[in-house]
């Protein structure tokens, strides 16, 4: 994996990592498994990958906008190339050899420059290339450890929830929470209790109404009986009398 010259990553300052080197060739469970904290630890590299991240693209754009200057530059010198051509033909053409020879002089030492900007580009655009790779490759390590951060919070607080849980269920036999849900428990079962208790006097009410209304029906009628009885009896004894 090829990482970039000093130059082309710009100072900075780490602690957990030394290098930039480190930080993308770096065994991020190795580390971890050796910390003593290794949510603290991650934390402390997820912070110097973003600081390094951010120092990276600064030195980059800095070397971008370096390199556009100096293809302006170029330009120039492609310019004034052409120009001394011309203008060495302009003196041959006029038969001032003299100033022929100043203006191929000129041409000369211009083209040595061009040819040296086109070295400097080159240098530029391969420092460039290689600190765009570096922030690629420091932005996929980045993500990776900031998923396994996330990981690591999850697995933390589902360790917690886990003994809470298990401390509870560890103290259910005595504990006063479990006395109180037993007297709930009588409670709402004392409850259920008087409301059936309650239901069934409601239908015993009912049903003594009820049959006291059919023991006075049949009260009535064994009384008009005995009233059709007695007229009988009474009619009887009034006809033998005559």
């Amino acid at each position: 994996m090829v990482i970039a010259h000093p130059e082309a990553i710009g100072e900075t300052k780490m602690g957990v990592f030394s290098r930039l080197g480190d930080i993308v060739n770096s065994n991020i469970n190795a580390m971890l498994d050796k910390a003593e904290d290794p949510e603290k630890m991650i934390r402390l590299m997820i912070q110097e990958m973003e600081d390094t991240l951010v120092d990276l693209k600064s030195s980059c754009a800095a070397k971008m906008a370096t390199r556009a200057e100096m293809l302006r530059d170029k330009d120039s010198l492609n310019s004034k190339v052409e120009r001394w051509g011309e203008r060495a033909v302009l003196a041959v053409e006029r038969n001032r050899d003299d100033l022929a020879k100043e203006a191929l002089l000129e041409k000369k030492q211009s083209v040595k420059q061009l040819e040296y900007a086109e070295k400097d580009l080159e240098h530029y655009g391969n420092l460039i290339s290689e600190c765009k790779s570096n922030i690629t490759q420091l932005e996929q390590k980045l993500e990776e450890v900031t998923f396994k951060h996330k990981m690591l919070v999850q697995r933390s607080i589902h360790a917690v929830e886990k003994k809470r849980a298990k401390n509870i269920m560890s103290n259910a036999g005595g504990t006063q929470a479990t006395m109180r849900f037993g007297e709930l428990e009588n409670r709402i079962e004392r409850m259920e209790a008087d409301a059936d208790l309650a239901g069934r006097n409601t239908d015993n009410n009912l049903e003594r109404e009820f049959s006291k209304l059919e023991s006075d029906n049949i009260i009535n009628d064994e009384l008009a009986d005995l009233k059709k009885s007695m007229k009988k009896t009474t009619a009887k004894g009034e006809k033998s009398n005559d």
